[in-house]
């Protein structure tokens, strides 16, 4: 049996945001599940699975009640996936309109802020906040749609407040 995770979800360090007007601040989602997609455009398993996954996720729970984002978090090949056009090409051509963050650098380490922040090992990585902005879930590549949504309705049972 696998034990939940109950930490608070680190905030997102983000450089720039996209596909929104104003930076999205997971504090600000309190009461909802968010779904955060880790991605790099030059990633074959999020071109291929984890944006599409994404995407179907904000296509599916439109209540309200879930929120999905994306973080783009270069972790290799920095000079080749630092091209600002390319990644709004790429996540146009994804059909992503959900909220994308683009991570902010570290200055000692090649992985990211938020990437380093979440503990993750790569992309894609799937994270799951819960209502109460605590990291429920947390999974280093490909998610089965199945579990999935099995994990965001069980998040959605859950009460919006602490007992």
């Amino acid at each position: 049996m696998r034990r939940p995770m109950h930490r608070p979800a680190p905030p997102i360090d983000a450089v720039e945001w996209l596909n929104t007007p104003d930076p999205v601040r997971l504090e600000d989602l309190r009461g909802k599940v968010v779904c955060i997609a880790f991605l790099q455009r030059l990633c074959p398993g999020c071109s291929h699975y984890a944006l599409p996954q994404a995407r179907r996720v904000a296509e599916t729970f439109t209540s309200g009640e879930v929120a999905v984002l994306g973080v783009h978090s270069v972790f290799e090949h920095h000079d080749q996936q630092s091209d600002h056009a390319g990644l709004i090409r790429w996540l146009a051509e994804h059909g992503c309109r959900f909220p994308v963050a683009v991570d902010a650098p570290s200055a000692d380490t090649t992985a990211p802020r938020t990437m380093t922040a979440f503990n993750l090992q790569g992309t894609p990585s799937l994270v799951l906040v819960d209502r109460l902005g605590r990291m429920r879930m947390r999974r280093f590549g490909p998610v089965s749609d199945m579990m999935l949504g099995a994990e965001i309705m069980a998040l959605l049972l859950e009460p919006a407040t602490a007992a």
